[in-house]
């Protein structure tokens, strides 16, 4: 929690309301319930505690049926706040007093650390006959908590702001028009109505505006990354049908639809002149690579302007070393019969396609020496890890960016390559995470969109089983069929060690820990079981997968860090424990792992839970085998916080909620490149372009 002004009290937004349904005349009042009385307050004093020390405030609240005392700790100034007879709500859980004489059977009752609130006069009906009147008074706003910080101190900081009339100072940096057009509130009608509503539908309207607003901020920074780009200069790459369909017609296997449709629409923005800016999602195995490796031939085939020799240039950046030395293996069978060179840079040392000894392999080499090669021109396509970015790599006509799995790389990284060269070089970004159509649209909304929603031929639709708890051991026996056969599995466990015990609330969950060494010890101890988490340094991670994909263990016990990465064809089962605390799409991104062969792959989900919602939940994840939709069913089912990855994209809980509505989205990314396209620096608007310059707006690669 970071809120250093008033305007970041003031967007600190409630999470919930307490209901006036919850009131309660004192006489009825129960230990352990939540409860709302209204009442005189009495007996204001501030004090100490005995052993800690800690700054108390304590009062009585009285109605017309008793009374009750209330307890605020690290809350001295409540006690300065209110005045002997003020009339109060009081809102909290009631609590009872422990008592040491075992004959008697209750304590004395108690709010602790109640929310506190001055009303002019209590509701009729509630508690008091002596208070009449209307029904006059607010849903008391819930705010998200943390150490040392209340709700209820957090309620009364933005009432003192709500106090010193700042909202009439606020300017609104959302144009009228816009809101007239939507029926949205104004900034200081919304910020009144979310902290202080007076029924639930004004709460709503207000989460509705400040969700509309994110969304727009986010897509003006969007639409004018796009407008820039498309202004600027980049390389005009044109090849000939005849020459892209020889370069395909030397892969093992056919192309699908999508890959095509794919390759024509990345050829199509290189003939623009104007650098391309394209996002290529693709569920895991739809064959991303090769449409990278095709039009990496389109670049390194075309020779530089006003040149009659020499190649365009391709940078390929991926977040792992081990990902990387995968597609410079890949690349080498892709270019091997056209004899272009390819080199490796990754921390560990650096590596080139053709060795001058033998123009089959590759040879180990010296980075410097590679670095030369890269500065010159002579090798066209450089793959390789973080190490791509540092000031030392300079490429003669860099003219296409690949970064695989973008969303592992911050924007700076990836503006740190892109403009490495005078000319902008195009870029291709690629993920195999689902991405709901709404989220696509808000956080990539300067990225052109091209889906990979076929698997091609060959390809096994893996066998999806929710597995109950009697039938472990007769899943275990077909998991073990699978090993005799040479097969590999992968395990995975939602936490790295076991729970503390002593600790109240404590989720009980599978830990890889406990996992690793059950299944070492006792169900399979003939076989070779290894582990694997996101808590093991990197060098640590690379080492791990390097030896489970050369087949020194059998059995890879992990966490979801296995999401996203190593190609190990050889893994055809995957047992998911737990699996009702990952997301559908985060399932599907699992279930992935073993999808990287033409052999009939097995994905085991065991579920400690017995609750409907959730079991209806993972059964559509058995049933659709399409990462997109399960993408928009997480995001339907679930909620957005829930959503797989969804932390990452950096954006708020009040937006990811409204991502749910494509209408509002479109709405925001069609009133954002309108304002663009006609004031590109919002001269006419200048709220906005200030409000625009002092936001950190999302960048999600």
């Amino acid at each position: 929690m970071r809120l250093k002004t008033a305007g970041d009290l003031l967007k600190h937004f409630p999470t919930r309301y307490g209901e006036a349904g919850d009131v309660k005349s004192i006489e009825y009042l129960n230990a352990g319930e939540n409860a709302v009385v209204f009442g005189k307050i009495f007996k204001l004093k501030t004090a100490k505690t005995f052993k800690s020390r800690v700054a108390i405030s304590t009062a009585e609240i009285e109605d017309s049926t008793g009374k009750i005392k209330l307890i605020w700790f690290s809350q001295p100034y409540i006690a300065k706040m209110y005045f002997e007879g003020n009339l109060v709500r009081i809102e909290g859980r009631v609590s009872q007093k422990r008592t040491k004489i075992p004959s008697e059977v209750e304590g004395e009752l108690f709010f602790s650390n109640p929310k506190i609130e001055k009303v002019s006069e209590i509701p009729e009906g509630t508690s008091d006959s002596l208070f009449t009147g209307e029904e006059n008074f607010n849903l008391t706003p819930i705010y998200p908590e943390s150490r040392g910080i209340s709700s209820n101190w957090l309620y009364h900081a933005i009432q003192k702001i709500f106090s010193s009339q700042i909202l009439d100072e606020m300017e609104d940096p959302i144009p009228k028009e816009i809101l007239k057009k939507y029926s949205l509130p104004s900034l200081k009608t919304a910020l009144i109505w979310i902290h202080a509503p007076r029924k639930k539908e004004d709460a709503e309207i207000a989460r509705k505006r400040f969700a509309f607003e994110e969304i727009f901020f986010i897509q003006l920074d969007r639409q004018k990354e796009k407008f820039i780009a498309q202004k600027e200069k980049s390389f005009l790459i044109s090849k000939k049908d005849e020459e892209i369909n020889d370069f395909i017609d030397t892969f093992p296997f056919p192309l699908t639809g999508a890959q095509k449709k794919s390759i024509d629409s990345i050829l199509g923005d290189f003939k623009t002149g104007h650098p391309m800016s394209r996002l290529l999602e693709g569920d895991v195995g739809s064959g991303k690579t090769a449409v990278a490796a095709t039009t990496s031939f389109a670049a390194v085939t075309t020779t530089p302007p006003n040149r009659e020799f020499g190649n365009l240039q391709v940078a390929y950046m991926a977040p792992t070393e081990i990902l990387a030395e995968q597609h410079f293996e890949s690349f080498i069978e892709y270019f091997a019969k056209y004899k272009i060179a390819v080199g490796l840079i990754t921390g560990s040392g650096a590596k080139k396609f053709p060795s001058k000894t033998n123009k089959e392999k590759w040879t180990k080499i010296s980075k410097p020496q590679l670095l030369k090669w890269v500065a010159n021109g002579e090798i066209p396509i450089l793959i390789g890890t973080h190490a791509l970015i540092q000031k030392t790599v300079q490429f003669k006509n860099l003219a296409l960016i690949i970064i695989d799995e973008q969303h592992r790389f911050g924007v700076k990284q990836r503006m740190q390559l892109r403009r490495k060269h005078d000319i902008a070089p195009h870029l291709l970004s690629m993920t195999a995470t689902p991405i709901p159509r709404t989220l696509a649209l808000t956080i990539f909304g300067d990225l052109d969109l091209s889906l990979l929603d076929e698997l091609p031929p060959g390809r096994q639709i893996p066998e999806t089983k929710i597995v109950l708890p009697h039938e472990r051991e007769e899943i275990y026996e077909r998991v073990r069929a699978e090993l005799k056969t040479g097969r590999q599995v992968f395990v995975i466990c939602p936490r790295v060690n076991d729970p503390d015990p002593d600790k109240e609330n404590t989720i009980n969950a599978k830990s890889v820990k406990s996992e690793t060494e059950r299944l070492q010890k006792k169900v399979f101890p003939e076989y070779k079981v290894g582990a694997i988490t996101g808590k093991l340094k990197p060098a640590e991670k690379e080492r791990v997968m390097r030896d489970f994909k050369d087949k020194k263990m059998d059995i890879l016990v992990a966490t979801s860090v296995v999401e996203v990465g190593v190609n190990v064809p050889n893994a055809t089962v995957i047992i998911i424990e737990n699996a009702e605390r990952f997301g559908l799409a985060q399932l599907h991104q699992l279930r992935g792992r073993v999808l990287r062969s033409s052999h009939k792959p097995y994905c085991f989900v065991f579920a400690d839970s017995k609750s409907q919602k959730t079991i209806s939940r993972l059964k559509s994840f058995t049933t659709v085998h399409n990462g997109f939709e399960l993408a928009e069913a997480d995001l339907q089912q679930r909620g957005s916080g829930d959503l797989a990855g969804a932390k990452q994209w950096g954006v708020s809980d009040l937006a990811m909620e409204a991502l749910k509505n494509i209408k509002m989205v479109e709405a925001a990314r069609t009133e954002a490149r309108a304002l663009i396209t006609k004031d590109f620096e919002l001269k006419k608007h200048p709220l906005l372009a200030h409000h625009l310059s002092s936001k950190a707006v999302v960048h999600m690669e």
